[in-house]
């Protein structure tokens, strides 16, 4: 492809759905067995919070297999949390997603899955694919809408080259996040200072 296209979701990747909540009847939060994502371990930052995971018995992970992570599959909150979405990372394969998320496996001859992350949280399309979801008592997204979403898609050397650049915006956020962390952290610190030299002059 030399310029962009507007492409179906469905032709870029495979969608599916979670697993249903009689699956996942032995759901706990023990630290033994294989870690189920759920929406509420999806960022802000399209990533895994992994500190309050949810676990299945390690027998289970036969009978769920066709539930299993590979790295670069998107998981996408289907039911609640609308719009929030995460890049799995090799860290997390194997491991298995809940009933209320969606998986997308993307075809990586066509779409970087990198790619495809930033431009489903890319905030006019987040507007299109919230605009469609199912209205209720608790909207949600399914894998028809998903797979009709339309995905712009450029040639796979600009596709890398669009995420790099993000990458290198991302770098730049995380110091400085982690400089004003230090700052805050150093606040009392400086206050208290200050209160000690003005009290010796």
């Amino acid at each position: 492809m030399s310029k962009n296209h507007e492409i179906p979701l469905c032709d870029l990747g495979q969608v599916s759905a979670g697993p249903s909540g009689s699956l996942l009847d032995r759901l706990h939060d023990g630290p033994d067995g294989v870690p189920v994502i759920s929406p509420p371990d999806l960022t802000d930052h399209h990533t895994v919070d992994t500190r309050r995971l949810r676990r299945v018995p390690a027998e289970d992970r036969n009978r769920l297999s066709r539930f299993a992570l590979q790295a670069g599959d998107i998981l996408v909150v289907r039911q609640g949390a609308l719009g929030r979405l995460a890049l799995v990372e090799e860290e997390h394969a194997t491991w298995f997603y809940g009933s209320s998320c969606l998986r997308i496996r993307p075809r990586r001859e066509h779409v970087l899955p990198e790619y495809l992350v930033s431009y489903l949280s890319y905030p006019p399309v987040q507007r299109v694919m919230l605009g469609q979801s199912i209205p209720g008592t608790v909207p949600s997204l399914n894998s028809t809408i998903l797979n009709k979403l339309k995905v712009t898609v450029p040639p796979l050397v600009r596709q890398h080259a669009v995420v790099e650049a993000l990458a290198d915006v991302d770098s730049r956020i995380t110091l400085q996040r982690q400089m004003a962390d230090r700052l805050e952290a150093l606040r009392p610190a400086i206050f208290g200072e200050l209160i000690h030299t003005a009290r010796r002059t």
